[in-house]
């Protein structure tokens, strides 16, 4: 592909590769496939190729989930999750950054991070750095965390109630916001060697930042990156996170079940966007989807058979104990989703009500449901149920794994020929930063953003 393009075409999706620094991170006990190599995950090449892989597929980012906790509730601990590797072992995802930028020239790499995990002033100069070596193709996935396992792991006597969570979310990025943004003035760099001064000290700024939770007098460390901040990207769908959503994120995962109910998701947060003064059209929004590719349905439907043979049903269980937050293991699989109550995935479990036919599915309805997520057929099959997304309004699909690297390299070689025909996919990457990629418009957040309107900060 050729570094010129004209703008998005008309009918042009954005594409993401869901991966986690992990062995199974969807579709539990497929690792065991013959054709699976999720044995590798710690491998340099490993990643390397899959970047490669990536790239040649048209794909604009890979997004690497990650849990920092470990799925403890099914059967009163942990063991399910570590026969299963359902998350753990996992490492770091944001170390996977350098090592995949330095083989592709156009892939963005979107990686999460719970703001229980580190200190905002850290984690900042961590994204600037990112964003430096990458030359602008940096993400973050903005994230509350939903294990009480990590919050106590990471000190926390248990995890916070989940509103009290998005406003400390809240806090977080606003102080990342201000360093990124407002500590170093564009032209506070200036590499002199004749008069032998780096940067004017006039032109740094500390940000002196006072909140209920977080205080940081800053400066920041790290000179301006390409972006300055990264493309901000979230999932939260319940109340407080399509509040904070609409307020913070450029790109947003849905996990819907249906393209209307993904419409109607995206009106009320670009209703919600537009109430914070934010230009609603500078918010993406990625569908969930996992496609199993075949050359014809006979082939996809046999490909897929093999994969379901390998499933592991209790480590679903043990996934969905967590989202729930309470051991499913002893709870009657009949329960209606409307009588779970939970501190933990709220939107995600709202999704799921939504999303059932008659609002009413019960957790074992769910269990069957979170099986059969995948999309099969030959690759014009599966454009013509891509079309269906794009029509109801989505503008990228973030795309599932069923079995790793395999699915990958079936979309690149197989599928996205077919999308490319049909103006589904870009036929070249466009030039830039993953946020001039994405939007067109420059490197940096726009003028209407929170975070370059500034926050509770004072500049000195």
């Amino acid at each position: 592909m050729s570094n010129s393009s004209a703008g998005r075409g008309p009918n042009e999706l954005f594409f993401n590769a869901f991966e986690q620094n992990c062995v199974s991170l969807a579709y539990h006990g497929v690792w065991a496939h013959p054709a699976s190599q999720r044995f590798d995950y710690t491998s340099p090449r490993f990643w390397t190729d899959l970047a490669r892989t990536l790239e040649r597929g048209g794909f604009d980012s890979i997004f690497l989930a990650d849990v920092i906790g470990v799925h403890d509730l099914y059967k009163g601990g942990y063991e399910t999750s570590v026969t299963q590797a359902m998350q753990t072992p996992g490492g770091d995802p944001s170390v996977l950054i350098p090592l995949m930028s330095a083989v592709t020239e156009h892939l963005g790499f979107v990686f999460t991070q719970s703001i229980l995990q580190e200190p905002p002033f850290n984690f900042a100069r961590r994204v600037s750095t990112l964003d430096h070596i990458t030359e602008g193709r940096v993400g973050w996935n903005i994230v509350t965390s939903h294990l009480a396992s990590a919050a106590r792991n990471l000190g926390w006597p248990d995890l916070p109630e989940h509103d009290t969570r998005y406003a400390m979310a809240a806090e977080y990025l606003e102080v990342c916001g201000a360093l990124w943004q407002h500590s170093w003035e564009d032209g506070a760099v200036l590499r002199d060697k004749i008069h032998r001064r780096y940067a004017d000290p006039h032109k740094v700024h500390k940000i002196n930042y006072q909140g209920q939770y977080y205080q940081v007098p800053g400066p920041h460390l790290s000179e301006p990156s390409a972006q300055r901040t990264p493309v901000l990207f979230q999932a939260g769908s319940s109340e407080a996170g399509r509040a904070f959503a609409a307020r913070n994120a450029e790109a947003i995962f849905l996990d819907s079940s249906t393209p209307l109910g993904a419409q109607q998701i995206i009106a009320d947060v670009r209703r919600r966007a537009l109430a914070f003064g934010r230009d609603p059209s500078r918010i993406l929004f990625f569908q969930g989807l996992t496609f199993v590719v075949g050359g014809t349905d006979e082939e996809a439907r046999a490909k897929d058979a093999s994969y379901r043979e390998y499933l592991h049903e209790e480590a679903f269980a043990a996934q969905l104990s967590s989202a729930a937050g309470q051991d499913i293991s002893v709870v009657d699989l009949n329960t209606p989703l409307e009588k779970i109550r939970t501190n933990t995935q709220q939107g995600w479990l709202n999704s799921l009500r939504q999303s059932a036919p008659d609002q009413s599915w019960t957790l074992g309805e769910v269990l069957v449901w979170r099986r059969n997520r995948q999309i099969v057929g030959c690759p014009e099959r599966l454009a013509d149920e891509l079309q269906k997304w794009k029509d109801a309004g989505v503008d990228g699909i973030n795309v599932t794994y069923v079995i790793s690297p395999g699915s990958f390299e079936d979309f690149s070689d197989g599928l996205a020929p077919e999308l490319r025909k049909l103006g589904l996919l870009k036929t070249e990457y466009r030039p830039g930063t993953l946020r001039q990629k994405l939007f067109g418009d420059g490197d940096r957040l726009p003028a209407d953003h929170p975070i370059v309107r500034g926050g509770r900060t004072r500049q000195s």
